[in-house]
């Protein structure tokens, strides 16, 4: 749909057999899975739980996970190919993308093999819908000052805590949940736990969260009261590895959020320049004025360098050498160029742009929360002034 909007050629890396027949898989099954019901989701405030289950059955979820625990063995270029497609095509409140380059890469890196064996073939099936409990009512880029707590009880834990802006939170029955296991240890404090939530004393959600944007993501609230969890439920073999399990991750995190920033920017100037080409004013097209030119020139210029930024640091991340301060710089300067693009493709698109019916209008209220999940923007500015 957006594919020839910017004249960026496939990496090598990228344009392999195996990753295009996965990016082929995906696009059909959003086009016919998740394109229809796009509206309706918008106002229900979620998808529909089928469409995990049937992402599931077209092997579309977890496709990195290694082949031995029920996934596909493919690596950051089939989740690449995946969040773009996204992205592209405007599903972006489907938590697919979370569920597959988040939450479970930390079972397959950090699980016991038991863990491995009984926790993957339920997310890649997606009889397991993934979400990661971070941020709480009072701690948000800061993850040391959490205040959820695990406490030993006999052969388990009881964990008592809260977390807010959780992402398939509504829906979610698996839950990788950071909590404090010694409040005095600091960064070797903090342990994460897999939470099954079905039937789990203790556990409760709270409201679906009214938000600005990504209105068809159930973003909500959980609650921890006297939780019980088997001793198995920790993540690994022993406490106090939750902080540096989390530090390894975050790069891929922010890294898939300039990707998604990326192809949200690349539908953008396809719907805005389809627009301008067809809206007439003063007896021509939008197009056709100086002013529209020369502004999207200037869009197409900084995706292209966004989307070959993007691909420099997926090479890195392939080759093990992406480090934070660089998925940083991905993270907050692709972010920060999409919210600028869309807003200037809202303004070319005169007052329509600022009508719901519009694509252009809802990408404008998603793409904001971008510069704030996975670490706000200035957080990013501090990590890489620490290399300076």
């Amino acid at each position: 749909m957006t594919a020839q909007v910017l004249n960026v050629p496939k990496p090598e890396w990228l344009d392999q057999e195996d990753v295009n027949i996965f990016d082929g898989a995906v696009r059909g099954f959003i086009e016919k899975e998740c394109l229809p019901h796009g509206d309706r989701w918008e106002k229900e405030g979620s998808v529909d739980r089928e469409v995990w289950t049937k992402a599931g059955e077209s092997g579309l979820l977890c496709p990195a996970a290694p082949e031995e625990f029920g996934g596909a063995g493919g690596d950051w270029r089939h989740d690449y190919a995946f969040h773009m497609a996204v992205s592209e095509m405007g599903v972006d409140g489907w938590g697919a993308s979370l569920h597959n380059s988040i939450v479970a890469p930390y079972v397959w890196h950090y699980g016991t093999e038991e863990q491995k064996k009984r926790l993957l073939p339920k997310l890649v099936s997606g009889e397991y819908v993934g979400a990661i409990a971070m941020t709480e009512p009072g701690a948000g880029s800061d993850l040391q000052g959490i205040k959820t707590n695990a406490v030993k009880d006999g052969n388990g834990y009881k964990i008592n805590g809260s977390k807010t802006f959780i992402t398939n939170g509504g829906m979610a029955n698996f839950i990788v949940v950071v909590a404090k296991t010694d409040p005095k240890g600091g960064a070797k404090g903090t342990s994460l736990f897999l939470i099954e939530t079905d039937g789990l004393e203790g556990f409760r959600r709270g409201r679906n969260l009214d938000k600005v944007g990504m209105k068809s993501q159930d973003t909500a609230e959980l609650f921890f009261e006297d939780m019980k969890v088997p001793a198995e439920a920790l993540l690994g073999e022993e406490e106090g590895q939750g902080f540096f399990q989390l530090m390894e991750q975050l790069p891929q995190e922010r890294l898939q959020i300039a990707v998604q920033a990326v192809g949200m920017m690349k539908r953008a100037l396809h719907e805005t320049i389809n627009y301008v080409k067809e809206r007439q004013a003063f007896g021509k097209p939008v197009l056709g004025f100086q002013n529209t030119q020369f502004k999207l020139a200037e869009l197409k210029s900084k995706a292209t360098i966004a989307e070959v930024f993007v691909q420099h640091c997926s090479d890195l991340l392939l080759k093990g050498q992406l480090d934070a301060a660089t998925a940083s710089m991905a993270k907050y300067w692709c972010t920060d160029i999409q919210c600028e693009l869309i807003d200037e493709c809202v303004q070319l698109h005169g007052g329509y742009g600022f009508m719901n019916e519009y694509p252009i209008a809802r990408m404008w209220r998603d793409s904001r929360v971008q510069r704030i999940y996975g670490g706000t923007n200035e957080i990013m500015k501090l990590l890489i002034a620490r290399t300076l």
